[in-house]
């Protein structure tokens, strides 16, 4: 046996006939169609399957420089930690569930929040992170996003929050629920400004987050496909013991009940957002 290569790829000789050994990391499986799907081209459709239109997950960054001017976005209070109050354990320590996925997904917490500006535009954005722990609504995702809007209405900009969450973190227990509280207090205060808030929900946003800041928005929009709710429709179907109609939970579904005002492309939502910050913008 032997390994020939050539530029990019290997080819491995068994004496019988070559095969191409793909590195990791070039291809990946839808998970709606399973088409295998070239990373490279991917990343240029926005993370947006071109076979079945399927929005796969996107990282914070990426989805920030899509809605925002080159350079623009400040990230602010990435001092702020989590840390482990009540020294909860399950199968590990919160501790080195903490650290496991800062090592993952190269932030320190599950969501990103600061100031950009969009054709010249400027407002607050917060983007939250499935990858970290589920994107689960922790005392310091709570903490970022109240002071993200806190400041947002003190210099009277706009918020836009792109949402994506399991629910709330257990592992933070009671601490957790109060970011529910704390987000929808500052909200409020950011309407009694006469502020725009604008919602991006992205598949999933469930739990607490749903239950809170995800369904505040003056105007929701969501990506097409995404999961929308408080309990999954798992959960649903075994407590109601009943048969869920189609397409339950789903953007469109509760775009066709009056939750959600709009479901977007990924494609269309950086013009979309530029629209509606530039209403926003002439009333303040």
């Amino acid at each position: 046996m032997a390994i020939f290569s050539s530029g990019k790829y290997s080819t491995l000789s068994t004496g019988r006939r070559n095969k191409m050994v793909i590195p990791d990391g070039t291809w990946i499986k839808c998970k709606k169609c399973a088409q295998t799907l070239y990373i490279n081209r991917l990343e240029d459709n926005l993370q947006v399957c071109w076979c079945c239109g399927c929005h796969l997950p996107m990282s914070p960054a990426a989805r920030i420089n899509m809605l925002t001017d080159a350079g623009s976005f400040v990230e602010e209070d990435t001092e702020l930690r989590s840390v482990d109050k009540l020294e909860f354990f399950d199968s590990k320590s919160y501790a080195d569930r903490l650290k496991e996925n800062i090592g993952k997904t190269g932030d320190n917490e599950a969501v990103r929040c600061g100031t950009a500006t969009l054709n010249g535009i400027p407002f607050s954005l917060g983007v939250m992170n499935f990858s970290f722990m589920g994107a689960s609504m922790g005392s310091v995702v709570g903490e970022r996003i109240t002071r993200m809007i806190e400041r947002a209405t003190a210099a009277r900009r706009s918020v836009v929050l792109v949402t994506a969450s399991g629910g709330a973190r257990m592992q933070e227990g009671i601490l957790s629920l109060m970011q529910m509280a704390k987000t929808s207090g500052a909200l409020a205060r950011h309407r009694e400004a006469k502020l725009g808030y604008i919602v991006i929900m992205t598949n999933p946003t469930y739990g607490g987050v749903s239950a809170s800041f995800a369904t505040l928005g003056d105007i929701i929009l969501a990506e097409p496909g995404a999961m929308i709710g408080f309990a999954g429709p798992r959960v649903v179907s075994e407590t109601t013991k009943s048969t869920l109609p189609e397409g339950f939970q789903t953007a469109e579904f509760l775009s066709e009940r009056g939750l959600i005002d709009r479901v977007v492309e990924r494609k269309n939502l950086r013009k979309e957002l530029q629209f509606l910050l530039e209403i926003f913008h002439k009333t303040v």
